[in-house]
């Protein structure tokens, strides 16, 4: 697979994780350069593994994958989003640590929840026999892999960028706004996954 192919599975995987970066540059109060890379990190990275990890399982568990990934990315973003929701009508009931946007726990379920496609993805790559190491102009998975994450690290940073722009005049319900996003974002992923019908081409 040539670079351009995989720099369009890149940009397209990243996009779930864009909307949820915008999210974050929503609901953090003051966004610095350090909170756009440490998000692009957490989204890069997963979305750089869950490929190669799709490649590697692709024999043993693509059926259990294709079956269940949909519903796990839905219940995920539903929780978070959820809870952001609840806690913009309840502020008093919610603590420091859950009213980070940062906080390592959130940002883990929303790494998984916005990567999990790229499971299925990697198991595409094995199923057309890309192979492990780059030959010529061919990727291999783990050249593959790293540019996919290089694409989304690079995106969910801007898209933290973006979020602070439209924050200074959202910033009021910025929690309640971030939280029907996520919650929309579960919704669009399980119809996707469910009629095969790609919404908004993302």
């Amino acid at each position: 697979m040539n670079l351009f192919l995989v720099l369009v599975y890149g940009i397209s995987l990243s996009m779930d994780a864009f909307a949820v970066a915008i999210c974050k540059g929503l609901t953090i109060k003051k966004v610095k350069p350090a909170d756009a890379a440490l998000v692009g990190l957490y989204f890069g990275l997963f979305q750089g593994i869950m490929p190669l990890a799709g490649y590697f399982l692709a024999s043993s568990f693509q059926s259990y994958i294709e079956k269940l990934d949909h519903w796990i990315a839905f219940a995920l973003l539903l929780y978070i989003g959820g809870k952001m929701i609840w806690g913009s009508f309840h502020p008093e009931n919610v603590d420091d640590s859950e009213s980070n946007p940062l906080a390592f726990k959130k940002m883990i379920i929303l790494a998984i929840a916005t990567s999990i496609d790229a499971l299925a993805v990697g198991i595409a790559f094995c199923c057309t026999g890309m192979p492990m190491s780059t030959s010529g102009l061919d990727f291999g998975i783990f050249a593959s892999c790293a540019v996919i994450a290089a694409t989304t690290f690079i995106i969910s940073a801007v898209g933290v960028l973006i979020g602070k722009l439209a924050g200074s005049k959202l910033r009021s319900h910025a929690e309640l706004i971030g939280g029907i996003i996520l919650v929309l974002l579960g919704v669009k992923i399980l119809i996707e996954h469910l009629t095969g019908i790609s919404i908004f081409g993302i």
